[in-house]
């Protein structure tokens, strides 16, 4: 059992995906509305070694010597990444150990504004940052960010990296009906993307339970309608991620599976199917035993169950 790594597993944009997280659990410097992974613990823009460069370059070693290559390495998770001051150093190992496969980093975005953090992402091959609001209004309403992130140093920051990296970038902006998606905010998003000039713009919106109530996805016609607002070419909506295709990521200790998948964001039943590569009826007897032990709680949201761990502790 990994602790620093998990997967691999299917993302919406990057295929099968081994994750690297490099913070504790919900250590960041925004606390969004939105976020799958629960409210942030820890809002912070400290930089420093939050969890030791040498244990995450062993767990890699191990995975690279027993276990399938992923289409990815993506550094993601619980928190937000480029917190980890050796996040650039654990790039160039992989890169060096495994240079065929591309590493993509999901990040938030609001530290690009810094050059140390610009230089450390510059062997990424792919660079996925986000920006839901133009506006200090919305951003603090939406990102709740730390006292001292500002909205103009953020995207400066995205366009100062845009002018620096040589590799892809592509910019999330997740829709939350009545929050960002008025005329005035997408006048002011639209016009942050011409300065940004990312790759590609990524429609995002609810999939699993925020961090406060009364929030809803858009609908498909409602980020279509944005799209046809904004007459870019550059912009498409995430969809679902297909199944697996192969039983690559079985683990015999599905209960501890479940829980550390959980742990970082809550999941229906079909989901650990798909990340876990077992069967729903097995799934559900593990689901089963966890809710009697009262290591799991159920969720109801609109897309169906979701469950969530009951502590936040990762299991070693």
């Amino acid at each position: 059992m990994y602790k620093y790594l998990f997967g691999p597993v299917p993302s919406r944009r990057l295929g099968i995906s081994l994750g690297i997280d490099l913070v504790p659990h919900k250590v960041c410097s925004l606390d969004c509305i939105y976020c799958e992974c629960g409210s942030t613990i820890k809002l912070t823009l400290e930089r420093k070694e939050y969890v030791p460069h040498d244990r995450v370059t062993e767990e890699l070693d191990h995975y690279f010597m027993n276990k399938h290559d992923p289409e990815y390495f993506t550094f993601s998770g619980s928190g937000e990444p480029t917190l980890n001051v050796r996040i650039g150093d654990i790039i160039q190992y992989i890169k060096h150990r495994k240079p065929g496969i591309p590493v993509a980093v999901l990040t938030n975005g609001t530290l690009l504004y810094q050059k140390d953090v610009r230089n450390e992402l510059m062997h990424a091959d792919l660079v996925l940052p986000s920006l839901d609001a133009a506006s200090g209004k919305s951003f603090r309403r939406i990102n709740r960010p730390h006292a001292d992130l500002n909205i103009d140093n953020y995207i400066e920051g995205l366009m100062a990296f845009r002018n620096e990296y040589p590799g892809l970038i592509w910019l999330e902006v997740f829709i939350v009906p009545g929050y960002n998606d008025n005329k005035a905010d997408l006048d002011l998003l639209q016009k942050s993307f011409k300065k940004i000039r990312p790759d590609r713009i990524q429609l995002n919106t609810l999939d699993r339970p925020g961090t406060i109530a009364g929030l809803r996805p858009a609908s498909h016609d409602e980020l279509q309608q944005i799209i046809d607002y904004w007459q870019l070419s550059n912009v498409e909506i995430i969809s679902r991620t297909n199944t697996f295709k192969e039983n690559i990521s079985y683990r015999s200790d599905a209960e501890t599976a479940i829980l550390e998948t959980i742990a970082r964001r809550p999941c229906t039943i079909d989901d650990l199917s798909v990340i876990l590569g077992l069967r729903i009826s097995e799934i559900s007897k593990y689901i089963d035993v966890l809710k009697s032990g009262k290591k799991i709680i159920p969720v109801r949201q609109d897309r169906g169950i979701f469950y969530q761990a009951v502590t936040r502790d990762m299991p070693e």
